[in-house]
Parts: C-alpha cells; structure tokens; sequence
C-alpha cells in the first residue's frame, strides 16, 4: 500500500497526498523526489567540533529551499522551506534521524494536537531520505514575521555564557517570560505544558531554550510559535538526561522526585499548577496524555521506519507512559 510521505494516509500511488499538497506546496503538484542529489557540504574544523557536541542539531546540515512552479530548488535567499538531510556524526542511528523527526512530529500534532511546523519526508534523487519543514516565520509578502528563541529573550549566548548556553534555565523560566511577553499567556502557557508534556512522554531530551519561540502575530503582539526540532532524541543519544532542562527553577524537586530519582506524575502535575494554569485544565491536559497509547502504536507501526527501530521507540515511550502516570 502507499501512502503519503508527509500524513501517512493511504494513496494510489507514491506522492503526496491532497491535504499535504494544500499544507506544504499551495496546492501543486510537487514530487516525492527532489531533481538533485545530496549536496555536498564542507567538512572542515568547525563542523568537526560541532559533531563533538551532545545536541543532535549540532551534527544537522541544513540546507534552504524555494518553490519553482511545482518544483523545489535549493537557494541562498528567499527561501521557504528547510531540507535536513540525514546528518553525520558518531551518534547511533542517524540513518533513520529523517524518519524518527518526522514520526515524531506528526504524532505531535495529529494524535495530540500540537501545532507544529508543517513537514513532511521526501526522497534525493539517488532515493536518500531527508526531512523537510516549511517555515512558519515567512509572510506571504516573502518579508519576515519578528521572531526570537528564549536564549535570545533571555539574552544568553556562547560569547556571554559559554558553549552550554541553550540548556542554562528552566522551563518554569520559560513559562514566566511566556506570562511577561504574551498578551493571552492563558492560552498559551497551556500550549507550551502540552510541549513539555509531550517531550518528556516521547524522549525528546534536546528541547533547549532556542527550540521554543515567540512569534510576532498579525495583531503585532507575540504567541508561541509552533512546536519544530521533536524527535525521540533517545534512539541517537540513550543515555541523556529525560528532559533538557530542570522542570523547575532553582534548586527546587518536589518530595516525589527526591524519593523516585525521575520525573512522575506528581512533577508534572505540581508544574502545571506552578505555571499558572488551573487545577482542573491541569488534569485534564494530563489526562489526554494518558490515554492516547493505542494510536500512538498504530502511527508507530504505519510510519517508515524499520521494524527494529519501531519496536524501540515504541518500548521507550511505554517506559515513560509509566513514569509518567506513576504516583508515589
């Protein structure tokens, strides 16, 4: 059976399907392959010291995409679109890294309604996968909507604070700038809880403070942007800590992580609160990320990656599910 390499619905044959051809490319009629090969990239000193790095973004090549009539075209301006091809470097399985970023983000936002940049899998010439994500920052106009990641809202880089500056913070401090800079923080202090709700359920160990945004609206105040960089970072780098940064500011764990040694249900309900959502949105939130594992099997199993790879992300996640719904 086929089926579209972006939603993952059945389709006569090996291309996009309708909704995905309205959602990426405007209605045209795009191919599943792109007419060129993989690009070739310079390896030289400084990529070498990025693929040294414990991010997996780190070791990502990137590359900036336009559409020509019905056709992508790689470009140094004006594009739309960003290609990941699978990256290099000494972590496990980056061969399946298209497909597992992929996977990830359409379980996001088709099983648990996250909004998420618009993607999709698409295939090089010489049939090689890559990862492509169409950017959410572009006015129709080609001019570009204000946007900036909480290191640059908290105005912390390499130069000032050092190579770990993305994972220096919290993301009770990335709540409470969410409550200074938006004017309905109410709504979308819950988007940013469903975000690391669903990070920690699905091993995203690598959402650090440039991978949440604020974006400018059309009504010139800012909302977070959509969720982009999930992916089950545990199939590449196993041992990594659950969550990129501490749930809570300070020194502060709750009595249930001092005995259990790892985030459960208690921690996260207790975030919920601290961030200023109520107690009955709060569980009610959680709730929705209990029950959601039959489906998360059936997309698990209907997606492109080996039956290997797929047993592996599936036991992960039900490793979490009951880390997650354990009370002490």
């Amino acid at each position: 059976m086929n089926k579209c390499l972006s939603t993952y619905k059945p389709v006569k044959t090996f291309e996009f399907s309708a909704k995905a051809l309205k959602l990426l490319f405007d209605n045209k009629k795009v191919s599943p392959y792109l007419d060129f090969e993989t690009p070739d990239f310079i390896y030289n000193n400084d990529f070498e010291y990025n693929i040294k790095q414990i991010s997996i973004s780190g070791v990502q090549v990137k590359y900036s995409l336009k559409l020509e009539q019905n056709t992508l075209k790689l470009t140094e301006v004006g594009g739309r679109y960003i290609l990941k091809p699978i990256p290099v470097g000494r972590f496990q399985h980056l061969e399946i890294a298209p497909e597992n970023e992929h996977l990830t983000m359409q379980i996001a936002s088709q099983i648990f309604k996250i909004e998420t940049a618009q993607n999709t899998l698409i295939y090089f010439k010489n049939s090689q996968p890559a990862y492509l994500v169409k950017r959410f920052d572009i006015k129709e106009d080609g001019t570009k909507w204000l946007q900036e990641d909480f290191s640059q809202i908290k105005q912390v880089t390499r130069q000032s604070n050092g190579e770990n500056y993305k994972y220096e913070g919290s993301y009770e401090e990335i709540a409470a700038l969410i409550k200074r800079y938006c004017g309905a923080w109410q709504i979308e202090i819950e988007r940013f809880y469903k975000v690391i709700l669903f990070n920690y359920l699905f091993s995203n160990g690598d959402a650090h403070l440039k991978n949440f945004s604020l974006i400018q609206t059309k009504f010139n105040d800012f909302r977070l942007s959509p969720a982009y960089d999930l992916l089950c970072t545990f199939l590449h780098t196993p041992n990594e800590p659950a969550l990129a940064l501490d749930l809570f500011s300070g020194d502060y764990y709750s009595d249930s992580y001092n005995v259990l040694g790892y985030y459960s249900y208690t921690d996260f309900f207790e975030f919920g609160i601290k961030i200023g959502i109520p107690k009955n949105r709060v569980e009610r939130i959680m709730l929705d990320f209990s029950k959601k594992s039959s489906t998360v099997k059936m997309m698990i199993d209907n997606s492109f990656l080996s039956e290997e790879i797929k047993e592996i992300y599936w036991n992960q996640y039900q490793n979490r599910l009951r880390g997650y719904l354990y009370k002490l």
